[in-house]
Parts: C-alpha cells; structure tokens; sequence
C-alpha cells in the first residue's frame, strides 16, 4: 500500500545528473582548447592590468613627490639665506644666478619685512602646512607647473614653479613601455595557454579516441591509466562506465541464451503434441485414440501453454528488474504481505496459512516488493503437501523488520541454498513440478535492490525458511 499519491499537478522530476547544462564560455563553436587559452588570457590580462595600473600610479606619484622633494630643499635653502643681508642686498643678482642653475624653475623671494616679492610673477597661494619648526608650506599644481611656497614665522618668503612637462612626458613614456609589456604578456599567455591545454588535454584526447573506437567496433576493451589528477579519474570512471555496459550485454545474452534453452522444452513438447492432434484430423483418424488419450495430449498442451505464458511473465520482470524505472515512496510493507497472502491463498487452498505481520514502513516500489514476496509465498506453497502449514510472520524492531517464510516441505539441502538465487536454477526433485525457476532470483534482486538480504535456513517443521531483512521503521 502506498501511503501517498502525487497531487494533481505536482512534479516530481528531478534533474537528470548527467544534465550538465552549458558549459562553454566563449560559444559553442569554440574548442575547449581555445577556451582554456582564452580564459587563462582573460585572467593574465586582468592581474597584468592590475599591476599595470599600480605601477603606473605608483611611478607618477614617485615622480610627482622627488619633484616636491627637490622643490621643498632648495626653497628651504634660500629661505635661510634671505636672513642674511648680504644676500638681502645682492638678490638680484641671487635671483639670476638661481635661474641660471636651474633653468626649469621659476623663482620669487620676499626676504623678512619685505613687502615686495623679487624674481618671477607667480601667485603664493594658499592652503598652507605648518610644520615643527614653524615654517609653512603650500604646494599645487597651476597648469603645468608644479608650484610650491615656504614661509616662515619673521615673514621671508620663497615660490618656487617648476614645469612638469618633461616628468610629464617620462610618466606618459613609463606608461606606454606599461602598455606594450601588458600587451606581449597576454599574448605570451595565450600562447603558453595553448601550449598547456593541448598537453593537458592529451589524455582528453586520448579518451575521446577510445570513446570512437568502441562506437566504430562495440569492443568494450577498458583504457589505460595514466597518471591520478582528474582527467585520470575521468578515465577511471568511463572504464567502469565501460565494466557495466560489459556486464550487462552478458548478463543480457545470458538472459536470452537461458530464456531460449527454457522455452524450448515446453514449446517442442507443445509442437509434437499439436502436430500429432494434427496428423490424427487430418487423416481421419481421431477416432482411433480413446477420449482419454485425447483429453490428455489437450491437457498437455494446455499445461504447456500455461508453462510458457509463466515464463515469459517471469522473464518480463527479471527484465524489469534489470532496469528499475520506477521511483520509491513510502510503502506499508504488512499490506504488501497480506495482499500476496490472499493471492497466495486462492492457489494453494489445501495448504494452512498462518499469517501475522506488525505495521512496517519502507521507502520502496509497491509493485516490485508485491511479486516478490508473492514469489517467497507461492514458492512455499508450493512445497507444502496437503494439509501443511506456511507460517509467515513479518516482526518489527527499532531499524530494521524480519520477515519469516516456513513451509513444511522436505526443506532444501545446505549445499544448494545459495543456488537456489540463480536464475532458471531447478533442484532435481523440482523438475517435475510447474515453475520456471526464476521466482526467488526475481525477489532477490528486489530485495537487494530495496537494501534487504535475504537468505535460507531451516524451518522448525524440517522445511524451508526464508528470513528476509528489510530496511525502513514502525508505523506508529
């Protein structure tokens, strides 16, 4: 029994995980090689421009500040030497010679208690920094000049303006050298990108020749292993990937190599008794058998029809159970049981069946968990003469529920247990009696596929049991 139906209108669909979604970064019709050296590009220009951009701040502002620096030692020069009067009397000549010394710098002097200024017009300016010893400084750039002016506490005053064009022009020349190196190292990068991809791609390519070869010739051969990073183990997972399409394609021509061997018994004893109906018709001599013999070859082909349309039942969910589709819900696994009981039940009307199961809950397939507890039931019904009893109790505990299946049959050798689990597998004393052998290894691969184990011991009536172990918790 399911304890819930999907509402109307509700998804369930889950994203398949092999939906990678789009993964390309620069478009679909580029190579994932470019797309390496391109991305590894992106990102050497991003970090190249970076430090393009802080070295060339980092070079104008050093410029900009030895131009301070320099300005600020020779401004603090003159202004001591404006006390002096002889400087005083020759600053004229002071001045001259200044320019002459330096003739990217402009100069004006106001030595103490001075009201004019001596040298060049330039403005004094403000917004003045007072430093320990009481002078003050002001510096500023007016158009291309960078132009600074120090005073002291007594009134002397020194301006001083140098041209920046020609740090200027350094600066725009540092920058362009900046520029030309950010160019070669993204274009070395890319080249060192492709360099790399193709190398780390290699085993990429590798695999993707190995992918056509098995398309072109279905050889599921594994590939070789080289190294442990991750295309590695990309490998790795492909050559299982490889492992289970092998063994699949066995245990699929196994199937049908088994499924033809069992299917030909029943359908050559069908066809000889058809064929000798036939003949009997055909000829006029139906009346030579007895209505007992006739009643009996129609009986045979009957049983053997009936033989047929079970294997083929049995071989269709074997194949279901090879490639489970349906997702797990909440089952109660005691409905589960007493549903198969009461199937089991209407078969085997000569057979006692005992039956108590505590509530139980399993995340499972209600459909697959149905037929193969049918198959532990019926199987042990099966066995039981008539007038037996099949005790089947399903006990609950704090994780996990036991279900216990006895029959009183002749119970099944120690040394055949495990065998009974594979497929088309018929003890020696069942191969007279109906049933395809595939019963019990269809509950097996449910169960195993529910994360229950089953195995076979002997029941308290000398018969079989079948102690099953389920996963799940109470129903409360």
């Amino acid at each position: 029994m399911i304890l819930r139906q999907p509402a109307e209108g509700e998804d369930y669909r889950v994203g398949s995980p092999t939906d990678l979604g789009n993964l390309t970064l620069f478009g679909k019709g580029t190579s994932l090689r470019w797309q390496l050296a391109l991305m590894t590009a992106v990102m050497v220009a991003i970090a190249v421009g970076a430090m393009t951009t802080v070295t060339y701040w980092t070079l104008s502002e050093s410029l900009t500040a030895s131009v301070d620096q320099n300005l600020d030692d020779k401004a603090s020069s003159l202004i001591t030497r404006t006390f002096d009067p002889l400087y005083q009397n020759n600053l004229g000549n002071e001045v001259v010679r200044f320019r002459t010394y330096n003739p990217d710098i402009r100069i004006s002097v106001s030595p103490p208690a001075w009201q004019l200024f001596v040298g060049d017009t330039i403005p004094v300016g403000g917004d003045f920094s007072r430093s320990g010893d009481g002078e003050e400084t002001s510096v500023r750039t007016v158009g291309n000049e960078r132009i600074l002016t120090k005073r002291n506490a007594a009134g002397a005053t020194v301006v001083l303006a140098q041209d920046m064009e020609p740090t200027q022009d350094l600066i725009g020349a540092l920058g362009a050298v900046l520029l030309v190196i950010a160019g070669l190292g993204i274009l070395l990068a890319i080249a060192v990108g492709m360099v790399v991809a193709t190398a780390g791609l290699r085993p990429l390519t590798r695999l993707q020749r190995a992918v056509n070869y098995v398309t072109r010739t279905d050889d599921l051969k594994p590939i070789e292993v080289a190294g442990n990073d991750e295309l590695a183990q990309l490998t790795e997972s492909f050559n299982e990937m490889l492992g289970a399409l092998q063994e699949s394609r066995v245990r699929q021509a196994r199937l049908v190599a088994d499924a033809g061997h069992e299917l030909k018994t029943p359908l050559t004893s069908m066809r000889t008794n058809i064929e000798l109906l036939m003949m009997l018709y055909r000829t006029g001599q139906q009346d030579q058998i007895s209505e007992q013999d006739r009643q009996d070859l129609e009986r045979d082909v009957l049983a053997q029809m009936e033989e047929m349309s079970t294997l083929i039942g049995d071989l269709v969910d074997l194949a279901r159970e090879e490639s489970p589709d349906n997702e797990f819900e909440a089952v109660l696994l005691d409905d589960v049981l007493e549903n198969s009981l009461e199937r089991v039940r209407r078969r085997r009307m000569d057979v006692d069946f005992q039956f108590h199961a505590d509530p139980w809950i399993i995340e499972g397939d209600s459909h697959a968990l149905s037929r193969a507890t049918l198959n532990l039931m019926d199987n042990a019904g099966k066995w039981s003469p008539k007038g037996g009893t099949v005790r089947i109790s399903l006990k609950a505990g704090r994780r996990k529920a036991v279900l216990l299946v006895d029959d009183s049959g002749p119970g099944i050798p120690e040394e055949e247990r495990e065998k009974v689990f594979e497929r088309f597998y018929r003890a020696a004393e069942s191969r007279a009696m109906p049933g395809s052998g595939l019963g019990l290894s269809i509950s097996k691969q449910v169960f195993d596929r529910h994360g229950a184990t089953i195995d076979v011991e002997e029941s308290d009536d000398g018969g079989a049991r079948f102690r099953v172990v389920f996963p799940g918790k109470p129903r409360s």
